[in-house]
């Protein structure tokens, strides 16, 4: 797909569809950014750059922009939309795209998912990272991801999904008995499949990083791939059929389920 490589560095959907809607209102309505600006104690460049996209749009200046342009409501209403700033922004469209899935896999290499981890691990791997997050953003984002694993029993008809964890995942220092408890919790669920990855069983595949594939009830496949900095979430076949195939060949190595299961209840044992 053209331009695809350059998803990664777009900002959220709802971010540039709000900003342009905006903008458009704004010029219907003959109202000038510095106009805007003023009324809603803002610069123009701030402005700007929430038009473009850039940055969200904000509750503030939403209500203003309604009112200053006779919108009835219409922009205010964008406000429900950027819920998803509970989440990191980079995240937000395959969040979008998880929620819509009916089936979902995954490679992790360093971290539980967050579909899986205990409110003690995200914790800590929330509030110890750099640059520190304030303590609003920090319990929004906890509650978030907490909030976000009904995806693995609320969904009728459930979503299946298949995790496969390297055993550095397991090995984290931050991986306690709890965390354990909560990962062997899962084998009971018949819509979800986990499977570990041994250290003597990893292919050179498998040190690349951690992927995801998703597929949506029109059958659109997705594949989102994560980094230190750059994540990307791409609907390119070529994309998502690299992933499906590196995806396969990891499962193929990785104990079963039932030898996971034991793996795991080793671990406990041993703790």
């Amino acid at each position: 797909m053209p331009g695809q490589s350059k998803a990664k560095s777009l900002p959220p959907v709802a971010w540039r569809y709000s900003g342009n809607q905006l903008k458009r209102w704004r010029t219907k309505a003959n109202v000038s950014r510095e106009e805007l600006a003023a009324a809603s104690n803002y610069s123009p460049d701030t402005i700007k750059s929430m038009e473009q996209g850039v940055r969200m749009p904000t509750p503030r200046v939403l209500d203003v922009a309604d009112g200053m342009c006779q919108a009835g409501g219409l922009l205010s209403a964008a406000q429900d939309y950027l819920l998803r700033e509970k989440f990191p922004a980079r995240a937000q469209d395959f969040m979008e795209k998880e929620r819509e899935a009916i089936s979902r896999w995954s490679y992790e290499t360093t971290l539980v998912p967050g579909l899986l981890q205990t409110e003690p691990y995200a914790r800590a791997l929330i509030e110890n990272r750099l640059p520190p997050l304030d303590e609003a953003t920090v319990e929004k984002r906890i509650a978030a991801r907490i909030e976000r694993q009904a995806l693995l029993t609320g969904c009728t008809p459930p979503m299946a999904v298949s995790f496969v964890l390297y055993e550095a995942v397991l090995r984290s220092p931050q991986v306690d008995t709890e965390q354990l408890h909560r990962l062997l919790w899962t084998f009971r669920l018949r819509n979800v499949v986990l499977q570990v990855l041994p250290f003597e069983r990893a292919i050179s595949d498998a040190l690349v990083g951690p992927m995801v594939l998703l597929e949506t009830s029109d059958h659109q496949r997705f594949a989102f791939t994560e980094g230190p900095f750059v994540s990307e979430l791409s609907a390119d076949p070529e994309v998502v059929s690299r992933v499906s195939e590196r995806l396969s060949m990891i499962r193929a190595q990785a104990l079963s389920p039932a030898e996971s299961a034991r793996f795991i209840e080793r671990m406990v044992d041993q703790s």
